[in-house]
């Protein structure tokens, strides 16, 4: 540590990184637009910091004392792969008991979230339209049922 510099600021926590034992990761269809892309992604990972609270971080504050919400208290990495790579990395997430959030092609056609649920209600698990899953949970777990997606770029 640098003399002068007091214990628990930025610059440790830049020179020590933290390794978490957990993984917070989105997988995408490939073919997506865009904006779909972002759309599914907020909404993927607000299902985690809801049922799982231990994820959520402390409140921000700036210099002025203004309190912001809180993040997430790591990183969330997002993939992309196709229809299929998603089919199965939804059944792999499931087999290791990862929590997980869909997104179904349908879901672009409902406007809110009841006609949202009834539209993942209607089909069966194995048959669903997915765009999009996230996960949370043991970080192993998390790379063995994305076996194959890439970053997405």
């Amino acid at each position: 540590m640098n003399e002068g510099t007091p214990e628990g600021t930025v610059e440790d926590a830049e020179a020590t990184p933290v390794r978490f034992d957990t993984k917070i990761a989105v997988l995408l269809r490939d073919d997506l637009a865009v904006w779909q892309r972002l759309n599914v992604t907020a909404f993927l990972v607000s299902g985690i910091g809801t049922a799982h609270p231990e994820v959520i971080g402390e409140a921000y504050r700036d210099a002025d004392d203004t309190a912001y919400l809180s993040e997430f208290r790591q990183p969330v990495l997002v993939f992309e792969g196709s229809k299929e790579l998603l089919t199965a990395a939804r059944s792999k997430a499931l087999a290791r008991g990862l929590a997980v959030a869909v997104f179904t092609g349908d879901m672009f056609r409902t406007g809110n979230d009841t006609d949202n649920r009834a539209a993942v209600r209607a089909v069966r698990g194995d048959d669903l339209d997915l765009v999009g899953i996230a996960v949370y949970g043991a970080k192993n777990a998390v790379d063995k049922a994305f076996k194959g997606a890439a970053m997405h770029h």
